[in-house]
C-alpha cells in the first residue's frame, strides 16, 4: 500500500505510523485497565478528556476496548482500534468487508460522546439504524451515555426524544427530512433536532459520493402537472433515428427536424420552437420524449401496485421515497397510463452534500474509499486512511473475461455459473438491473436461484446472509445487502469448512461498472476475515461502459470461436474506458455541484435570517418601525402575543419567498441549456439569474409582511393568516429527487435488455 500513501502525500503516511504506535501502547495498557471495576473504568475514560480533547489516546483506546469486551463480548483487533483512532481524528477509513466496521463505528461514536460531542451515526437504511443502535447499546450506556435510533415509524415526540441522545443512529434521509421540517417551524419548541457536532457516516462512499447530489425535498399540497394526454400519445409513436436521436451514452435525447415538424403538425401549431410554445408545449414534449426514450421499465423504475417506483442506481433496490423532478415523474406515469400523482409545491430542499457540510466534523467508513479519494478531498476536504486486514486476503481475483459481443458474453456467464455450481461452491452474481437479474435467473434452468433485486428488497438481509451456503446461487442487483455479512456455510456457518474446501464464495460480475469502486464493492463480498474466495468479471465490447468510455475510438480484436478475446491491449482498452466513464461521473458531480452550491450558500443566509427572527424580537421591532400606525392599534395587546404574531407573519413570507425562489431556479435550470444557443455559458447565466433574484427576495418578504401586518386580524391567539388565504400547506410530504436518473447502468439497453439471456 506504499504507493497509496505516496500518492496522498507524507502526512497521511505519518498519521498511519503514529496511529499504529498508539494502538501498540493501548494493547500494553489493556491488561492493567481490565483489573478496574465497571465504574472505575468508565470514570478513567472520562478523566482522559479535557476541553473536548483526549489527553492520552492510547489509554482512551484501551478503555474503549476493555469496555467492548465486557459489554458486547467483542474484543477489538488492533486494526479495529487503529480505525477508531483515525475516525476520531476525522478521516474516512477504508476497511474491507467483514472486518468489523459496526464495532469500530460504535467505539468511535462512544469516544466522541465522552468528549461531550453529539454524534449522528449515519446509516443507509432504517434496518441498519435500528439494528446497530440496539446491538451497540450496552457499550454506549456503559459510559453513562444515551443512544437512540431514528426511523420512519417515529412520531414527532419520539423523534425529539431520540435526537436528545448523545449518539443517534439514523438513515441519512431521515436526518435531512427532519432538518427540512425544522426549517418551517415558527417556534423553537416545535423543532425535533438538536445541534450535532459529528457526522459519522457508514457506507461513506454511498452517502458522500454516489448520492451526494440527491436533493431531499419538502413539498406542500399542490396538483401535479403532466404532459397532456395528446402529447404523450404523439410522442409514443415517434421512431428513433427518424423522429429523435440520442447521444452516444444514451443520456440525452433530441427531436430531429422531422420529429419537431411531426409533433407540431399533430398539435396543430405552426412551429414547436416559436417563442409562445418554448416555455410550455416544448417542455412537455421534451419530458414525454425523455420518459419514452431514456427511462426504461425494470431498469430505471418498476410499476407496482399502480405506482411508478424508482430504482436506486447505487444499490439496486427500490427507493421508496424517491421521485424524479415532478414534470418527469408525471411524464413517466402518463407514459405507463397511470394516475398522475400530486406534484406538490417545493417548500424547501437540501442535497445530501449540503447536509453533510453543516456538521462541524465529518468522518466515515467504507470498503472502497481509495477510489473516491478525489471526490472526498475535492468536495469535503476529507483525508483517507486505509486500514489493513486483520488476516491476509485469500481471495483470487481472476482476470476479466472479455468477449466481442454481449450474446457471447452472456452465454459464457451461464456456462461458468453452471460449472461452479456443479462443484457445490456458492455463487453470488452481481447484475446491473432488475430485468437482467430476472433474465439470468430464468436462463439458469434446472438450478434453484435466489433472486435479490428491487422487487423483493424486503427479503434482502435473509437472502444475502445465506448466499455463502453450500450449492447456493444468488443473483443480486448492484450492491444489495450492504451491511449484512455473507458467512461461508450459511448464516450459522454450519458448513463453513466444506465451503472453504471448495474455494469459498465465488463472486461473478456480469459487466464492469462505470466506476471501479462499484466493481470493488462487489469483489469485496468474497474473502472476508481471511476466507478463500473468487472474483471474476465478464465484459463485452458492447457493454455500456465500453461504448460510452470508448466512444470514437477503434479497437482491433481477434476473438476465438467462443468470442473470447485474450490480449493485453484489449484489457487495457477496457480499463481505459472505465477511467473515462469515471471522469465523466466526476465531471457530472462537479458541474451539478456548481448549480447546487450557490443555492446552498443562499440557504445559509436564509437560515441566519430565520434564526434571528426565531430567537429575538426583531420581527416585531421591524414591523412596528415600518408600520407604526398598525403597531399603535395593538398597544393594548400583551407584548408576547404581538411578538409571536409578528414572528409568524415574517417567517411565513420569508419561507414563501424562498419556496418561490426554489421553484423559479428549478424552472431556470430546466431550460438553461437553451442559453448555450445564445452563446452564453449556462452555469454563468444560471448564477447571474440566481444572484439577481435572491437580492430582491428578502425585501419582497419584508414588503409583503408589512402589507399583511396592516390588514390581518391579530389578537391574543396570534395572527390569523388563514383569513387572508395565507395559511401554510395543510399537508406536507418528503421525497428524494433523482437528479441523475441514468447513472450506473451497465449492460446496454440498445438491443432490448429483457431478452439479453435468450
Amino acid at each position: 500500500m506504499d504507493w497509496f500513501w505516496k500518492a496522498l502525500g507524507g502526512k497521511a503516511g505519518r498519521n498511519q505510523k503514529r496511529s499504529k504506535a498508539i494502538v501498540d501502547q493501548a494493547r500494553e495498557q489493556q491488561e492493567q485497565l481490565s483489573t478496574l471495576d465497571d465504574a472505575a473504568l468508565a470514570q478513567r475514560a472520562r478523566d482522559l478528556v479535557e476541553g473536548g480533547e483526549v489527553k492520552d489516546p492510547a489509554t482512551f483506546l484501551a478503555a474503549l476496548g476493555v469496555a467492548s469486551t465486557r459489554t458486547l463480548g467483542l474484543t477489538p483487533f488492533p486494526v479495529q482500534s487503529q480505525a477508531v483512532l483515525r475516525l476520531i481524528e476525522g478521516d474516512v477509513i477504508q476497511m474491507a468487508t467483514g472486518e468489523g466496521k459496526t464495532l469500530v463505528g460504535a467505539m468511535a461514536a462512544t469516544g466522541f460522546g465522552l468528549m461531550g460531542k453529539r454524534v449522528h451515526s449515519i446509516t443507509v437504511n432504517d434496518y441498519l439504524a435500528r439494528r446497530d443502535a440496539e446491538w451497540m447499546r450496552p457499550l454506549v450506556e456503559f459510559f453513562g451515555l444515551k443512544v437512540a435510533a431514528v426511523h420512519e415509524e417515529l412520531d414527532e415526540a419520539q423523534r425529539r426524544e431520540a435526537y436528545a441522545a448523545d449518539i443517534i443512529y439514523a438513515p441519512v434521509n431521515e436526518i435531512g427530512f427532519d432538518l427540512l421540517r425544522d426549517r418551517q417551524v415558527t417556534d423553537r419548541s416545535l423543532m425535533v433536532q438538536q445541534h450535532a457536532d459529528v457526522a459519522l457516516v457508514d457506507e461513506a462512499d454511498s452517502v458522500l459520493v454516489d448520492e451526494a447530489l440527491v436533493p431531499l425535498v419538502l413539498a406542500g399540497s399542490q396538483p401535479g402537472a403532466a404532459p397532456a394526454g395528446q402529447i404523450t400519445d404523439i410522442v409514443r409513436h415517434l421512431r428513433e433515428k427518424e423522429h429523435y436521436e440520442m447521444d452516444d451514452d444514451r443520456r440525452n435525447v433530441f427531436l430531429t427536424p422531422k420529429g419537431a415538424d411531426r409533433v407540431a403538425g399533430q398539435l396543430g401549431i405552426t412551429a414547436l420552437y416559436d417563442e409562445e410554445h418554448v416555455g410550455s408545449t416544448l417542455v412537455q414534449v421534451n419530458l414525454a420524449l425523455h420518459a419514452k426514450a431514456l427511462l426504461i421499465r425494470d431498469v430505471h423504475y418498476l410499476v407496482r401496485d399502480g405506482k411508478v417506483q424508482l430504482i436506486d442506481a447505487s444499490r439496486g433496490r427500490v427507493a421508496d421515497l424517491q421521485r424524479w423532478p415532478d414534470g418527469l415523474q408525471s411524464a413517466v406515469e402518463a407514459k405507463e397510463g397511470l394516475d398522475v400523482t400530486e406534484g406538490g409545491k417545493i417548500l424547501d430542499s437540501i442535497t445530501l452534500q449540503a447536509l453533510m457540510t453543516r456538521y462541524p466534523m465529518v468522518c466515515g467508513m467504507t470498503g472502497t474509499a481509495v477510489e473516491a479519494t478525489d471526490q472526498l478531498r475535492q468536495f469535503y476536504d476529507l483525508g483517507i486512511s486505509v486500514i489493513e486486514r486483520n488476516r491476509p486476503l485469500q481471495r483470487f481475483d481472476e482476470a476479466d473475461r472479455i468477449y466481442a459481443t454481449m450474446k457471447e458474453k452472456n452465454r459464457a456467464i451461464i456456462e461458468e455459473i453452471k460449472a461452479i455450481h456443479a462443484t457445490g461452491q456458492p455463487v453470488l452474481v452481481g447484475t446491473q438491473d432488475v430485468a437482467e437479474s430476472e433474465a439470468l435467473a430464468e436462463a439458469l434452468e434446472g438450478i434453484e436461484v435466489s433472486v435479490l433485486n428491487a422487487k423483493n428488497d424486503a427479503e434482502e438481509a435473509r437472502i444475502i446472509a445465506e448466499a455463502g451456503d453450500l450449492g447456493r446461487v444468488t443473483v443480486s442487483t448492484q450492491m444489495a445487502g450492504r451491511g449484512t455479512d455473507i458467512r461461508l456455510g450459511g448464516a450459522d456457518e454450519a458448513d463453513h469448512e466444506a465451503v472453504v474446501e471448495l474455494g469459498g464464495l465465488a463472486v461473478i460480475g456480469t459487466a464492469r461498472h462505470r466506476s471501479s469502486r462499484l466493481d470493488n464493492q462487489l469483489r469485496g463480498r468474497a474473502g472476508r476475515q481471511g476466507d478463500p474466495g473468487l472474483a471474476l468479471f465478464f465484459v463485452s465490447l458492447e457493454d455500456d461502459v465500453v461504448v460510452s468510455g470508448g466512444s470514437g475510438e477503434e479497437i482491433t480484436a481477434h476473438p476465438d470461436e467462443q468470442g473470447l478475446i485474450q490480449t493485453g491491449r484489449v484489457t487495457e482498452f477496457i480499463n481505459h474506458c472505465q477511467r473515462v466513464t469515471e471522469g465523466q461521473l466526476l465531471e457530472i458531480h462537479a458541474q451539478t455541484w456548481k448549480y447546487n452550491k450557490l443555492l446552498a450558500d443562499q440557504r445559509v443566509i436564509i437560515d441566519e435570517r430565520r434564526d434571528n427572527l426565531l430567537d429575538s424580537e426583531r420581527a416585531w421591532e421591524q414591523l412596528a418601525e415600518l408600520a407604526p400606525g398598525r403597531a399603535a392599534e395593538l398597544a393594548d395587546l400583551e407584548h408576547a402575543a404581538k411578538v409571536g404574531a409578528a414572528r409568524e407573519i415574517m417567517l411565513f413570507h420569508l419561507d414563501q419567498e424562498w419556496s418561490e425562489h426554489l421553484g423559479l431556479m428549478d424552472d431556470v435550470r430546466e431550460s438553461i441549456h437553451l442559453r448555450a444557443i445564445a452563446r452564453e455559458t449556462p452555469i454563468d447565466e444560471y448564477h447571474r439569474i440566481a444572484v439577481r433574484e435572491f437580492k430582491e427576495l428578502a425585501q419582497r418578504a419584508v414588503d409583503k409582511s408589512v402589507d399583511t401586518f396592516e390588514t390581518v386580524l391579530i389578537d391574543a391567539a396570534g395572527a390569523h393568516l388563514g383569513n387572508l388565504g395565507l395559511a401554510r400547506p395543510s399537508a406536507t410530504w418528503t421525497y428524494m429527487v433523482s437528479d441523475n436518473p441514468l447513472a450506473g447502468r451497465g449492460n446496454s439497453v440498445i438491443s432490448g435488455i429483457g431478452n439479453i439471456f435468450h
